[in-house]
């Protein structure tokens, strides 16, 4: 029900009747629900600033919050594993496209060329500015770092005296300096500076000082074009990234406590404790009494349980145990109920973030890793458009500028030498066999393709139909080889032959 404003509370006054009157129409004429002000919508009441403002208020304490569930949380752990184990995999690999139109056979050579710089270049000295990670490491990094921190920037550094002269930096969004003024005709929204069209022209890092430590007194400017920052964006007014387990933070530190919470019970349930009691002493009040017959006292203090032990007591006391009552939580089914809350805020299914199996048949298994392998690949995609292919293409143009790579008439036409695909890694499904039923149906069907099928399992068709053709020749030169010998007959059984057959002509 709503409230009385102050016209009502006016009318109200002089005739109470029709005061709720309009308070009753006026409750009549909503259209939604969730626009109610009654007692049921009483405390929902958020502020309608506008989206970025209320997020740069927040937005360090969650990313903060999510790094420590990050480092002490099992349920965040295997949240980041499901997406380490199949988005970057064993790596997502190049293959260079080079039109084939190019004369005689220097389109093969260039592709397999660049591929073998490719691959040496990816090492973790050539390609790392710290020389500490290689580019599938550095891909699982940023991952990782999307996932909990909501974002990663990538800066490209050029060397001198080096055989790969192109490196990448890999810097954390807290790197930002949020502190930096902007100057006369710039606009800085958290140490992103912006145009008039809220595009990124730069970006303001603190200056590092003894290796690790971050001064925000002083700026590194770097320009947006030497930058690759990756995060996602949901609204248009968004600058800065937000950690994409915000929803899932405050179920994940329930699931934390009350696990916390139930062991502690589980561990008192388990103890037991024992105390003395003792008798009252007999005889007079005052200094000097003795509680029996004899002087000697056993002392207690210090004395535990042990198995099979034989104890003594002080005449007249007597063992009392303590067990505290209670049993075992049923906690299973509210554990349960939270990582599906939490998996399913993610786009995640419950078994891919617990590891559980045993509540799946084949049917359900399978539908849930294809719901799981849409957002991978929506993940791979955005890592291969964002990162791995503007990476490609300095590379590129960094080979050719340091005289590696012959392409003839590059500068003049770079499309013809930049075509490439990314092959992600490959996965497997829960029954080989009927997998395997189904795409030979498919291709003789003709409904799919063997290049789509083998990049399911992050092969290249080409290597697959080169690989089996060299099986196949293999087997039927054995076989013929064998065939043909089989076929000869020694020259035993030849000279016996001979000697049979002059026997009947005579």
């Amino acid at each position: 029900m709503k409230k009385l404003n102050w016209l009502d509370k006016s009318i109200a006054a002089v005739s109470p009747r029709w005061a709720y009157k309009r308070l009753a129409w006026r409750n009549g004429m909503g259209v939604f629900d969730a626009g109610s002000r009654g007692r049921l919508n009483q405390g929902w009441n958020p502020s309608s600033a506008p989206n970025e403002q209320r997020k740069q208020a927040e937005r360090t304490l969650i990313r903060a919050r999510a790094q420590d569930l990050e480092h002490n949380s099992d349920i965040a752990a295997g949240i980041l594993q499901a997406f380490d184990r199949n988005v970057a995999g064993t790596g997502i690999m190049l293959q260079a496209k080079i039109s084939h139109d190019t004369p005689g056979n220097q389109a093969g050579e260039m592709n397999q060329r660049i591929e073998t710089l490719w691959k040496e270049y990816c090492k973790a000295e050539n390609i790392d500015i710290t020389t500490t990670q290689s580019l599938e490491e550095i891909t699982e990094m940023i991952i990782r770092r999307y996932i909990v921190d909501g974002g990663i920037l990538i800066v490209k550094v050029y060397v001198p005296n080096s055989e790969f002269p192109f490196k990448l930096q890999v810097r954390s969004v807290d790197e930002l300096n949020t502190l930096v003024q902007p100057g006369e005709g710039t606009r800085i929204v958290e140490g992103v500076e912006l145009d008039e069209y809220n595009r990124p022209v730069a970006y303001h890092f603190k200056k590092t000082t003894d290796g690790y430590l971050l001064n925000p007194a002083e700026t590194v400017r770097i320009p947006a074009k030497d930058v690759i920052y990756l995060f996602k964006k949901t609204s248009p007014q968004q600058v800065r990234e937000v950690s994409q387990l915000v929803t899932a933070l405050p179920r994940i530190k329930d699931a934390n406590q009350f696990i916390e919470a139930v062991s502690i019970k589980e561990r008192v349930l388990a103890c037991m404790a024992v105390f003395i009691k003792k008798d009252i002493p007999q005889g007079g009040v005052g200094r000097g009494v003795r509680g029996g017959g004899d002087n000697t006292q056993i002392d207690y203090s210090g004395v535990s349980l042990a198995p099979g032990m034989i104890g003594e007591l002080n005449p007249g006391d007597e063992v009392q145990t303590v067990i505290p009552a209670g049993q075992a939580s049923n906690t299973k089914e509210f554990i349960t109920t939270l990582v599906r809350m939490i998996a399913a805020g993610l786009g995640l299914s419950y078994e891919a973030v617990s590891r559980d199996l045993s509540q799946v048949n084949y049917s359900s298994a399978r539908q849930g890793l294809i719901e799981d392998r849409k957002l991978y690949k929506k993940l791979q995609k955005m890592i291969v458009e964002r990162v791995l292919r503007p990476v490609y293409l300095e590379f590129l143009e960094s080979m050719y500028l340091k005289g590696k790579l012959e392409l003839p008439g590059y500068l003049q036409d770079r499309n013809r030498y930049t075509a490439h695909v990314w092959v992600p890694p490959g996965s497997t499904w829960i029954d080989p066999k009927k997998e395997a039923d189904a795409n030979k149906t498919a291709l003789e069907s003709n409904q799919d393709t063997l290049a789509r099928i083998c990049a399911e399992r992050g092969e290249d068709w080409r290597d697959v139909v080169v690989q089996r053709a060299a099986e196949i020749n293999l087997i039927n030169e054995l076989i013929g080889e064998r065939s043909g010998k089989e076929d000869q007959p020694n020259e035993k059984e030849s000279h016996e032959d001979e000697e049979e057959s002059s026997d009947d002509a005579a």
